[in-house]
């Protein structure tokens, strides 16, 4: 959302307000200086083993204070979260317009990823305008009877944050990440896993794969930040802790991440927004679901999903890093997820729809 944010900030005739519900207090403080956010409102929601409820409960009294205070013209949530399901519901019991950021997006199993899946269609029957970030996602909510008047491919503006890092100069803060990099004799495979529907055997297969693959490639040094839940912890340290080039580091700022992503070889991931910024520097993704709401990438060439299958898994990682050690040079299609502007987009949009004024930008095509 940052890109929107500041956007806004530059449109004349348009006050807005920023708000954090706190929901991952622990992963967005580290944010918040790297992409010049400073919040009006934190509900500081956070509480320890916080149960979906309980998310809930703080969303919903706490942003319901706000909006009934400030009284905004439109509220503005992105993704799939909780925050942005319950977000929409309180400006919807306000009659308040909803912005949906990153609409449209379907994996068409309600379990996967949960509950991520049933919070962005809940969301999407609740807005007003609907800011899909490529022409797909535009014709699934198409399909699904809404109005093409309602609806503005936009790209995703997880991409203007990813080039807006990439272009920043400096190393890598976390000591890991810079040995590693550092390492003209080594190559950077980063992986991410944290999904709630992999819990237990399902992760523990992607963790005993993941070090069968690394076993398998001595140059090969696997860098993992591991997501804080105990449900990821413990088996991360009892399958992967010992390894020698495995280094399991706490979750990575995200200047960190983007110059993770830029020196990879590969990619292992269960993170949606991963898929989409790993594909503007042209490397390679194993996608750790067996279905994903972001089609485009494997359709564009730029993913491949391989699930939790251990088997699968070591098959596509071996052919990706034994292309790439034999010096196999393939041309990297271009991001089908944004081309960096999404935010201007998105406030254009809202400024023509709020003053009555006319659009400046044209919708994303894609590339």
């Amino acid at each position: 959302m940052a890109p929107v944010v500041a956007a806004l900030g530059q449109e004349a005739g348009l006050d807005s307000r920023l708000l954090l519900t706190g929901q991952h207090s622990d992963l967005v403080d580290q944010l918040l200086d790297a992409l010049d956010l400073s919040p009006d409102y934190d509900l500081g929601i956070m509480e320890e083993g916080q149960s979906l409820y309980d998310v809930a409960r703080g969303c919903l009294e706490g942003l319901g204070g706000v909006v009934r205070e400030y009284r905004p013209d439109m509220l503005l949530t992105q993704g799939d979260t909780a925050t942005a399901f319950f977000s929409s519901l309180v400006a919807f019991f306000e009659k308040t317009r909803v912005g949906h950021v990153e609409a449209g997006l379907r994996s068409g199993d309600k379990w996967a990823p949960f509950p991520e899946e049933i919070f962005r269609r809940l969301t999407d029957v609740l807005t007003d305008l609907h800011f899909p970030p490529t022409s797909a996602a535009r014709d699934r909510l198409l399909a699904e009877g809404f109005e093409r008047s309602q609806l503005y491919v936009t790209g995703n503006t997880v991409v203007d944050s990813l080039l807006r890092m990439a272009s920043m100069e400096g190393e890598a803060e976390a000591p890991s990440l810079r040995s590693i990099l550092e390492d003209e004799g080594s190559r950077l495979v980063l992986l991410t896993a944290h999904r709630r529907e992999s819990f237990g055997a399902p992760l523990e297969d992607v963790f005993r794969a993941v070090r069968r693959l690394v076993d398998a490639h001595d140059d090969v040094r696997l860098l993992y930040p591991v997501h804080p839940n105990p449900h990821v912890v413990e088996p991360a340290q009892k399958l992967l802790g010992d390894h020698p080039r495995i280094d399991l580091i706490e979750p990575l700022g995200y200047r960190d991440l983007v110059l993770a992503l830029q020196g990879a070889s590969l990619v292992l991931t269960d993170s949606g927004g991963i898929q989409e910024e790993a594909p503007t520097f042209g490397t390679p993704v194993l996608v750790l679901r067996n279905v994903t709401e972001r089609p485009e990438g494997v359709e564009a060439g730029v993913a491949i999903l391989v699930g939790t299958d251990p088997e699968k898994i070591l098959e596509e990682g071996n052919r990706i890093l034994s292309r790439a050690q034999d010096r196999v040079q393939t041309a990297s299609p271009p991001n089908p997820y944004g081309d960096g502007r999404a935010g201007e987009r998105i406030v254009d949009i809202i400024s023509s729809v709020l003053t009555g004024g006319s659009r400046s930008t044209a919708d994303w095509t894609g590339p």
